[in-house]
């Protein structure tokens, strides 16, 4: 429900603040223009968002094309997210997988692994939430089924997230 974005969006953040505390990291996945936002989000932890800090631990799965291209040749597309939480996942992390149907299966499949780890899963998708609404911690479903005004959404709730966590 649109309505509770915001309480879901301030329960995000806590995940997030907790597990950097802790010396966890925030891991990001997607497809396609929800791969561009895991690396947007990601740069923003990293480098920074609004106000000077160090360098916050996150990690795009989506840009090394090595690891791309090798996982999807030798065990095919969907397991591409996961193997990577296999290798680098590890418990008190958190996972923000990003799909605009809330059904892509390798962001499915990187959640489940994720679980498996004690990995806190949040996910970020369009109205209804898909099968993401049921697999995650939280579902940030938003209010939206045009792939643009998800997308739109989705940076603008990475953005108020970013912001959230710098002011912790």
């Amino acid at each position: 429900m649109a309505s509770d974005l915001p309480q879901k969006l301030e329960q995000c953040a806590k995940y997030v603040e907790k597990a950097l505390a802790e010396g966890h990291k925030v891991l990001f996945c997607g497809n396609g223009g929800s791969a561009a936002d895991s690396q947007h989000l990601a740069a923003e932890f990293v480098g920074r968002f609004q106000k000077e800090r160090k360098g916050l631990p996150a990690i795009a799965l989506t840009v090394d094309t090595s690891i791309l291209t090798a996982v999807a040749n030798d065990y095919g597309y969907d397991t591409v997210f996961a193997r990577q939480i296999q290798a680098l996942g590890g418990p008190g992390d958190v996972l923000i997988g990003i799909s605009t149907s809330g059904n892509s299966k390798n962001v499915l499949l990187a959640i489940e692994e994720a679980k498996q780890k004690g990995i806190v899963c949040i996910g970020m998708t369009a109205e209804g939430g898909g099968k993401m609404a049921a697999a995650c911690d939280i579902c940030l479903a938003v209010p939206a089924r045009v792939t643009a005004r998800v997308q739109e959404m989705h940076i603008l709730m990475g953005h108020i997230l970013c912001e959230l966590v710098d002011h912790e």
